[in-house]
């Protein structure tokens, strides 16, 4: 049985043993369930006493849109220049350039020792491919993962493209890639929970023949390249944090054609399927709003 709350003056509903909205930790039913006005109209301090999470206010939002039109505009150019016969390396000055020449910097050049502006990876590269001298090759898909930061707030986004004609296991890899990004998006709103998403993907992925990786996650994002919650692409309805407006985070599920195991080569950076197969992943900056949500980085699914 579904309750109905009042969420600044919008309606969600939450069950008596999902977490409670207010943050507290506890279960809906021995917190504020029968409480006259349960659910108080601010979260912020109460998501960041219990979760370390930081909400975003309106112009926090604003300079997070600004920082991930920067970043679409990004790919696009990728999109236009990327062909067979070029090397990661390449991509990465492309993206340095232009992430500089139009008033931010790359979040990843340096982060934690990570060399290059951009993540390119590549086929069986999972994520976090470090661009080099490899050149790309007719039929490889390419993950290109910018995150620039402008005027001190980031945003964080990926596609995956074809080089030329694909082969019919990498089409359906990018398919399903493309889709379970996109179920996840689609059930982000006040009173659902963290794991609803990692159910909605995974279920989906799976369902497809494919595999969910688990080691790495979505994340939050905005004042800071990796912040609290982190989101990961597979869970059971209902568990974890409850999604409250304001709350700003990654959706970037990384799927596999065949298992969901993998390897980190010995730059301590790259992250290779163990059987060899193929790895596809599209990610967004996600918004919770006050009735679903906004994406900050979008593009066409």
């Amino acid at each position: 049985m579904k309750t109905k709350v009042l969420l600044k003056n919008k309606r969600m509903k939450v069950g008596r043993n999902d977490p409670c909205p207010c943050g507290s930790g506890l279960k809906y039913k021995k917190c504020c369930l029968g409480k006259k006005d349960p659910i108080p109209g601010d979260y912020k301090d109460s998501y960041y006493k219990k979760y370390k999470i930081r909400l975003k206010e309106k112009v926090d939002i604003e300079g997070i849109k600004a920082a991930g039109r920067l970043a679409l505009a990004t790919l696009d150019l990728v999109e236009s220049e990327i062909r067979p016969g070029m090397t990661t390396d390449e991509i990465n000055t492309l993206v340095h350039d232009f992430t500089v020449k139009n008033g931010a910097t790359p979040a990843p050049l340096n982060y934690r020792g990570f060399p290059k502006s951009v993540c390119v990876s590549i086929n069986e590269i999972i994520c976090h491919g470090i661009p080099g001298e490899r050149v790309l090759e007719e039929g490889d898909l390419v993950n290109v993962d910018v995150t620039p930061i402008l005027n001190g707030y980031y945003a964080d986004t990926s596609k995956t493209f074809f080089l030329g004609t694909p082969g019919r296991d990498a089409q359906k890899i990018v398919r399903v890639a493309r889709e379970s990004l996109k179920k996840g998006m689609s059930v982000v709103r006040p009173g659902n929970t963290v794991g609803d998403i990692g159910w909605a993907i995974q279920d989906y992925a799976e369902g497809e023949g494919c595999s969910v990786v688990r080691e790495f996650v979505g994340h939050g994002v905005g004042f800071d390249f990796h912040e609290p919650p982190q989101v990961p692409h597979y869970g059971r309805k209902g568990e974890g944090i409850a999604l409250v407006p304001g709350i700003v985070f990654t959706i970037e599920p990384m799927i596999n054609s065949g298992g969901k195991e993998l390897r980190i080569l010995d730059d301590d950076w790259t992250a290779v399927t163990k059987d060899g197969s193929l790895s596809a992943q599209f990610e967004q900056t996600i918004l919770v709003t006050e009735d679903g949500f906004e994406s900050l980085t979008p593009y066409d699914l």
